[in-house]
């Protein structure tokens, strides 16, 4: 177990991937849609398992805002909890990454995982989230999550009354900037060779938001911490935090041969999938950031949960095939009261 995996809160207790495992539910992925989907479906009587690379999108952040209850708790001392929370009623959490999946003739599915071991699962849900990509400009990624930020509602409060420069980067840019004016009466916007209409500049100039044309060359960081933007002429503009409306791509690695359709938008890609959960495969199930990347930490967990509540339904209901579930049956209700 290398140290970044158990910096992140696994342990060997947490469940070590067999030769071959059949569960009822393969939940890929293990941020907050994924754990809060394992927890629900655990406590539904259901075998699962849940398979994480370890990779959350918030990780460089210091801390998740607008939990109720958890207001400005750690990302990763969050996961560790909601790893916890699912494994005690039984979910087994696993340390993997998926290589390959696939439908199988008599029904279910079979996951490929990175160590050889191998998942059967009857139904599976993706929560694998998204993954952000940042323009291309010297510094940028390196600040991701801390002074380059990109949701005002994230990060808007600790940079409140503060300068804050708006990196265009797609269609949202203008609206990122009209955002974050709530929070601060200084805004500069940064085109960066990004062409807008003159509407555009109308609406910002309303907010007082200052226009800076040309092209940005790189962040200027001093004692870790950013200050200013350096153009291409060298001319530099300070700032205490820069805001960026990243493209996000669905993390579906490993995972196309399940047959889930995706959609493009100039914000990224997603999964397509309805709003309780269902993709265009049957079985396949998905949850969180990779069906909407504007999810926040609580949208993500509620959506987990409700995602999970409906594919329990339909399992009781019949409506979903379980050739798993029945070569091992479960224990009935009333044996174990």
């Amino acid at each position: 177990m290398d140290e970044q995996t158990q910096d992140r809160g696994y342990d060997g207790d947490e469940g070590e991937p067999h030769a071959e495992q059949g569960v009822e539910v393969a939940i890929v992925g293990g941020g907050s849609a994924g754990l809060s989907a394992a927890l629900t479906l655990a406590r539904a009587r259901r075998s699962v398992v849940v398979i994480d690379a370890g990779q959350p999108r918030n990780a460089p952040a210091a801390a998740v805002h607008g939990l109720l209850g958890l207001e400005g708790v750690n990302p990763m001392e969050l996961l560790v909890k909601g790893r916890s929370d699912a494994a005690q009623y039984g979910a087994r959490i696993v340390q993997a990454t998926v290589t390959a999946a696939r439908g199988e003739p008599d029904g279910g599915f079979t996951l490929d995982l990175g160590d050889g071991s191998r998942v059967r699962a009857d139904q599976v849900l993706i929560a694998t989230g998204v993954r952000d990509e940042l323009p291309e400009v010297p510094g940028l990624a390196q600040r991701w999550g801390r002074d380059v930020v990109h949701c005002p509602y994230c990060h808007g409060w600790e940079i409140r009354g503060k300068r804050i420069g708006l990196l265009a980067a797609g269609p949202m840019s203008v609206m990122q900037a009209m955002l974050f004016s709530q929070w601060t009466e200084h805004i500069s916007f940064f085109p960066n060779g990004s062409d807008f209409s003159a509407e555009h500049y109308e609406s910002l100039a309303a907010l007082g938001i200052i226009v800076v044309p040309g092209q940005i060359e790189s962040l200027v960081v001093e004692d870790d911490r950013l200050t200013a933007v350096r153009m291409v002429d060298g001319v530099e503009h300070p700032l205490d935090a820069l805001a960026v409306p990243a493209v996000s791509r669905a993390r579906i690695d490993g995972l196309e041969g399940l047959g889930v359709q995706c959609q493009s938008s100039p914000m990224g890609v997603t999964v397509v999938a309805d709003p309780t959960g269902h993709t265009s495969a049957s079985g396949v199930w998905a949850a969180g950031n990779v069906v909407n990347a504007w999810m926040q930490v609580s949208e993500s967990a509620a959506n987990g949960a409700r995602v999970a509540m409906t594919l329990n339904n339909e399992l009781v209901l019949g409506k979903a095939v379980s050739p798993v579930a029945e070569a091992s049956p479960t224990v009935p209700v009333a044996a174990s009261r």
